[in-house]
């Protein structure tokens, strides 16, 4: 079981997304715990300020240091049961492989950065790890955060209702996934491969494996070069390269 703590300025925008589909199913079994904080029941004067000018001037505002450290020491009471995560643009950029890595905590802390940034005492003292989803700004940390929740939660035993789910998406096999198809065989014209009606699991299995490799190639070449590939991985990319 993973816990994740959120730590946030707007903590209506969760209720939707945690309330739904897999995330509320996984919560209800008891395989998953989503608790969300609101950063202004930590701070001090009448007026809940969590954010000021910045120090020598600048336009916008910082978020203050104060409210968040009482939130985190609040909400962890022992620093070191719990993985404590900074989402912010500055951050390293998340992919399937941190989020794997994070599976095996048992408690995430996620910090929504706000407005221009936090103090930078929040990265210096209070923050194990700072994450970004991409190259872009977007108005705070708070949909980083459920991405981040998502993307842990369905690597969780038990959450995705078939366990070889998670292992055969896309970037999980260092490759994208292979096409998929559903009933019928045939509408409007457009035909499954003959190959995925054969029964014939062997040849469907190497079907997959060359039209993920011909997918990654095409779409994401960047991918080969950490994928892993065997010889017969290759080869077939060798094959795909001189029938294009």
């Amino acid at each position: 079981m993973i816990r994740f703590d959120i730590l946030t300025l707007f903590p209506e925008m969760f209720k939707s997304p945690f309330d739904s589909s897999l995330l509320k199913k996984a919560q209800e079994k008891g395989l998953i715990e989503i608790a969300v904080h609101d950063i202004r029941d930590y701070t001090e004067d009448r007026h809940r300020m969590t954010d000021d000018y910045p120090y020598g001037g600048g336009s916008g505002m910082v978020m203050k240091v104060e409210p968040i450290a009482r939130a985190l020491e609040d909400v962890i009471r022992e620093r070191r049961a719990a993985k404590v995560i900074l989402l912010t643009p500055q951050g390293k950029v998340f992919n399937q492989i941190m989020a794997e890595e994070l599976s095996a905590c048992s408690r995430i802390v996620l910090i929504c950065g706000r407005y221009e940034g936090v103090d930078e005492r929040v990265r210096d003292y209070l923050v194990d790890e700072e994450i970004s989803i991409g190259d872009y700004v977007l108005t705070g940390g708070e949909l980083p955060a459920m991405v981040i929740v998502d993307a842990v939660s369905r690597l969780v035993s038990g959450v995705l209702g078939n366990c070889d789910s998670a292992a055969t998406d896309s970037f999980s096999t260092g490759l994208l996934e292979y096409p998929q198809y559903t009933r019928p065989a045939d509408f409007r014209g457009w035909k499954v491969p003959e190959v995925l009606l054969s029964g014939n699991h062997r040849v469907i299995d190497a079907w997959r494996r060359r039209e993920s490799l011909r997918k990654t190639a095409l779409r994401r070449p960047d991918l080969l070069s950490k994928a892993g590939l065997t010889e017969g991985d290759r080869k077939m990319l060798e094959e795909l390269k001189a029938d294009s």
